[in-house]
């Protein structure tokens, strides 16, 4: 009697029933999201109309405040340009007739718009006083171009019997009365009632769109919980069968990386052999990468290292700096070449001091040396101002026994060139042009 081997979980079946669980929970998430997608576009939408009702109200205010500016210049003054601008405002720009379109438009707004249209009335009729003082003035001035609404009012014949300065006075005093500022006064108070009406309105829309949107966002916590957790379950019998060392294996592969040495054992020593010979081929690529581009001296880039940093700057977010020994040759001469030698290695570790990570290095010549300030999108002269004094600072101290060096840059921004070769040229000219002020000291390109 034969017996039956014990039966084990196949990779098959665990796959298909992550995938049934993922499309599920997806799906979950999927329908979740579009009610959240449609709360937020409801309460995004009544912020906005929150927004236009109030700019819509603040508009007629605005607009009834203008006409009132004008008039009343117009009947100080005298200025017919005041008189133009009050009716290309009331006929032309109708922002009030606007302002009460879009409350009009507006989704239980009655009382809100109610209280506007109080307003608008009241401006309207305020209009009838504006034009009667208009009128005074037209006539005292003599201006027969005018608009024909000036044509219909009759003036008293008290007011039609005053002479020109009494009409203007008259005028004056009709659109600086009590009784004009307090017709002012209740256009504001309906104002001031409609943007209230408003503000509790939209209140009160947004509380509901917010408990929505808040009731949403709980739903979805929920379905990315079950989904983590049903992922988490099969993921780790999938990992017990050993499929996730494996699959972790090809995606270090593909982005250059090391292979995790777990899994079982056999696994684990053909990771440790992978890994060895991947140690040995990065310090390989490294050392030859690093001499091709740095300078065996300083540890600065070199020429090749330069080159290529000039190829891939991006001009609008760099500076380019020439560096160049002040009296190098005479370090040389006097002092010898070991101590040139010392020199040179120490200014590049004041630089590298001085100077971000980021910032590229690099020593182009004998004593010549060029900054990549890479990033700097802004304007960086006082920041770049200062490093140079600090390198020239740290150059000049003596206490390592090295003879004081003190260096001459030019300096140019990326943007005010058009292409890397006038860039790295614009930068030796200014470097030249230090040279000629008299050493130790920085010139910017363009000055």
């Amino acid at each position: 009697m034969s017996k039956k081997g014990n039966r084990s979980i196949s990779l098959r079946s665990i796959n298909a029933s992550l995938i049934i669980v993922v499309v599920i929970m997806s799906g979950m998430v999927m329908y979740a999201d579009f009610h959240l997608a449609s709360s937020f576009e409801r309460l995004t939408e009544a912020e906005k109309q929150h927004y236009a009702m109030g700019k819509a109200a603040r508009e007629l205010m605005d607009a009834s405040d203008y006409l009132t500016e004008n008039v009343q210049r117009f009947t100080v003054s005298g200025d017919r340009k005041f008189m133009d601008l009050y009716f290309t405002e009331a006929f032309e720009t109708n922002r009030r007739e606007e302002a009460l379109e879009k409350m009009d438009n507006g989704k239980n707004t009655e009382e809100a718009f109610k209280k506007l249209q109080e307003a608008m009335d009241n401006s309207v009729s305020l209009m009838d006083q504006e034009y009667y003082a208009m009128r005074l003035v037209v006539d005292a001035k003599g201006y027969t171009d005018h608009n024909e609404v000036l044509d219909e009012v009759i003036l008293s014949p008290e007011d039609a019997a005053l002479g020109p300065e009494e009409k203007i006075k008259r005028a004056t005093e009709i659109v600086l009365s009590d009784d004009y500022y307090e017709q002012k006064s209740a256009i504001r108070r309906d104002m001031q009632e409609s943007t209230d009406r408003i503000d509790e309105l939209m209140d009160e829309i947004e509380k509901e769109e917010k408990d929505a949107l808040n009731r949403r966002v709980t739903m979805v916590y929920i379905v990315l919980a079950i989904q983590l957790i049903s992922i988490q379950i099969i993921l780790g019998m999938i990992s017990h069968l050993g499929i996730k060392p494996v699959l972790t294996a090809v995606e270090k592969i593909k982005s250059d990386d090391p292979i995790p040495e777990s899994g079982a054992s056999e696994f684990v020593y053909l990771a440790k052999a992978y890994n060895k010979m991947y140690q040995k081929f990065k310090n390989s690529l490294e050392k030859l990468n690093f001499k091709a581009s740095h300078d065996v001296l300083t540890g600065a880039y070199n020429r090749v290292g330069y080159d290529f940093m000039l190829s891939n700057v991006d001009l609008k977010t760099t500076y380019l700096m020439m560096l160049d020994v002040d009296n190098f040759k005479s370090i040389n001469d006097t002092y010898g070449h070991e101590v040139g030698d010392k020199a040179l290695i120490k200014i590049v570790k004041v630089l590298k001091g001085v100077f971000r990570d980021d910032d590229c290095i690099c020593r182009i010549g004998g004593d010549e040396f060029v900054v990549f300030m890479v990033h700097s999108a802004g304007m960086q002269r006082s920041l770049i101002e200062s490093k140079i004094e600090q390198i020239n600072r740290e150059l000049e101290n003596t206490d390592d026994g090295l003879p004081p060096i003190s260096i001459s840059v030019g300096i140019v921004n990326g943007k005010d060139v058009t292409d890397t070769d006038s860039l790295f040229e614009k930068t030796d000219e200014a470097m030249y042009k230090s040279k000629k002020k008299g050493k130790h000291t920085y010139t910017f390109y363009q000055e």
